[in-house]
């Protein structure tokens, strides 16, 4: 095992020599993808219920769903006692949304902050759990989604009506 470890550490310096980055963490976080990857499929398998396919609706939801749920837990206020065992707060960002930096340094801590406060990065993770629901439970997933992706397009209205608004203003001419 010390082996394999030095092994980590000469790949993780020669990776990156000037900036340490949490290659271990992320290993750490690609083990977890993995074996909760396998569990989904394996009850997928024993179930025997794989659907033929996403149709483009589904995609479409499952797409607005997952931004909106990615988003939720890595940018917005309400969230962040979730977050805040891994980040420091740095500033407000917008209707409801928080900037956070990662303060810890230990490479698995370093690595979850880093997932958590990154909507693109938590999005893919959001996302394949969103796609066992419609397989394991597609009925309550779709509502879940479907109201997801129902306040995702509330919140591009309400920053459409607040742009609108600033047009309307006399000072916008």
């Amino acid at each position: 095992m010390g082996r394999i470890a030095a092994a980590g550490r000469r790949v993780s310096s020669a990776y990156s020599p000037d900036a340490p980055r949490p290659l271990a963490g992320y290993v750490g976080e690609l083990a977890a993808y993995a074996a909760v990857l396998g569990l989904v499929g394996a009850r997928v398998r024993a179930g025997g219920r794989l659907p033929r396919g996403l149709g483009a609706a589904d995609v479409a939801l499952l797409g607005a769903a997952t931004h909106k749920l990615s988003r939720l837990l890595a940018k917005s206020s309400v969230t962040s006692p979730l977050r805040a065992p891994f980040t420091r707060f740095r500033e407000p960002a917008g209707p409801g949304e928080v900037t956070e930096e990662v303060r810890l340094r230990h490479p698995a801590g370093h690595a979850v902050g880093e997932l958590v406060t990154c909507p693109f990065c938590l999005g893919v993770w959001v996302c394949t759990g969103l796609a066992a629901g419609f397989v394991l439970a597609p009925r309550v997933t779709r509502t879940a989604a479907g109201a997801l992706a129902a306040v995702t397009v509330a919140d591009f209205l309400h920053l459409a009506y607040a742009a609108a608004e600033r047009l309307a203003e006399p000072d916008s001419a």
